[in-house]
């Protein structure tokens, strides 16, 4: 999961990233399949934060949280639960498109 956090990282507030960000842009300004591309900073920050503080069995399951487990995580946190959902949905995501024989241990 420490790899896919920096993997997250490697557009944070560069042009290009802010360009790609916007051509996401929902009508309020908003672009959460940007954030998974191109974080900016502060949601970068958070989403760090957030997985300092998981246990490592929360981290090996980490695709399976349900609803409750996110939320409390983000406000041990002490974050916005939206992003960290995000974040979470995306890394299920990657976990899904990992190769069959890897499993979730790789993106771990």
């Amino acid at each position: 999961m420490d790899g896919y956090v920096e993997k997250l990282g490697r557009f944070v507030d560069d042009k290009y990233g802010r360009q790609f960000r916007r051509q996401f842009e929902d009508n309020r300004g908003s672009s959460e399949l940007g954030m998974l591309q191109s974080p900016c900073g502060d949601e970068l920050a958070q989403i760090r934060k957030a997985v300092a503080i998981m246990t490592r069995s929360e981290k090996l399951n980490a695709a399976d949280l349900a609803d409750e487990d996110i939320q409390r995580i983000a406000d041990d946190a002490d974050i916005d639960r939206g992003v960290f959902a995000i974040f979470i949905n995306g890394y299920a995501l990657e976990c899904r498109k990992a190769e069959p024989n890897r499993g979730h241990g790789s993106l771990l």
